[in-house]
């Protein structure tokens, strides 16, 4: 008597379909070159030809502008993401929205720094003391509305006209929409711009006011070295997320069998799994939960 199939979860589905629109939009291949490997580099050609044949088969042909594929990655990675979360709805229940390019004074917890934007603006100055870093625009928004107060006291009468009216939960003392995730979406890695993702990390951390959101970085870069530039380290994001992670470990163990001085890029991509500061992109919605 045949075996049965074991059952396949929602979670591992999302994430086949997650690959399949990064392979159908993204993820490229041009003279042996993936579109997210860097063309001078053979241990970066060689780690992501690994990672395509384990999960697919791209397509031949030019690869796209930088903007088109950083957009089209926004894109999958934001719906993924929300049609992953709201699964999870039994866990963590609210009012969700996901939106890209979202400017953070629209929610709560930043909304005084579109004043200090309006005041810098009207004087030179000012302007000039306190600089531009309180312009950020995460790649993906994630945000919590609040509550009526009908779903608050919906077990017993909790909340009234008396207490909890500073908080930012109750629609009825605020009507902004609460920041739970800021996210960052990067195909690639390049020196020259690694470290923008902590600088706005550290931005969304000493500019808010109550709750700090999530901070999450995701990237489709194949290099271990490259991803240590922006994963190692705490305090400032949560961590990294990989399109691909047992698809990377597994192709980067495959070339260090095959090619000498590859130990050192294994090691370091296990410093950073065990170290959790490297995860998988179907781990982010379950820490979205948390």
């Amino acid at each position: 008597m045949p075996k049965e199939k074991a059952a396949i979860s929602t979670l591992s589905l999302l994430r086949k379909k997650f690959h399949v629109n990064i392979l159908k939009k993204i993820l490229t291949v041009e003279n042996g070159i993936p579109s997210n490997a860097d063309k001078h580099n053979k241990v970066s050609i060689g780690i992501s030809n690994g990672i395509i044949r384990m999960i697919g088969k791209a397509l031949e042909r030019e690869r796209l502008a930088a903007q088109t594929s950083g957009n089209n990655f926004e894109n999958i990675c934001r719906d993924f993401i929300e049609a992953a979360f709201l699964k999870l709805d039994h866990l963590r229940p609210g009012h969700w929205r996901f939106k890209q390019l979202g400017e953070i004074s629209e929610y709560e917890q930043y909304a005084h720094l579109k004043y200090i934007d309006q005041v810098r603006k009207k004087d030179s100055k000012l302007a000039s003391i306190l600089g531009s870093d309180y312009t950020i625009t995460p790649d993906i928004v994630i945000s919590r509305e609040p509550e009526d107060d009908r779903a608050i006291n919906k077990k017993e009468l909790y909340v009234d006209d008396q207490s909890g009216k500073q908080t930012s939960l109750r629609k009825k003392y605020n009507d902004l929409p609460i920041l739970h995730a800021s996210i960052s979406c990067k195909w690639t890695i390049r020196s020259d711009r690694a470290q923008n993702s902590r600088t706005e990390a550290l931005n969304l951390m000493r500019n808010r006011k109550g709750k700090l959101p999530h901070i999450m970085v995701i990237t489709g870069e194949p290099l271990p070295s490259r991803l240590a530039s922006i994963a190692l380290g705490t305090g400032d994001m949560d961590c990294v997320y990989h399109f691909a992670l047992p698809e990377l470990i597994q192709s980067v163990d495959e070339m260090a069998k095959q090619k000498e001085g590859l130990s050192e890029a294994k090691d370091l991509l296990t410093t950073m799994v065990e170290g959790k500061r490297l995860k998988d992109i179907s781990d982010l919605p379950l820490d979205l939960a948390i």
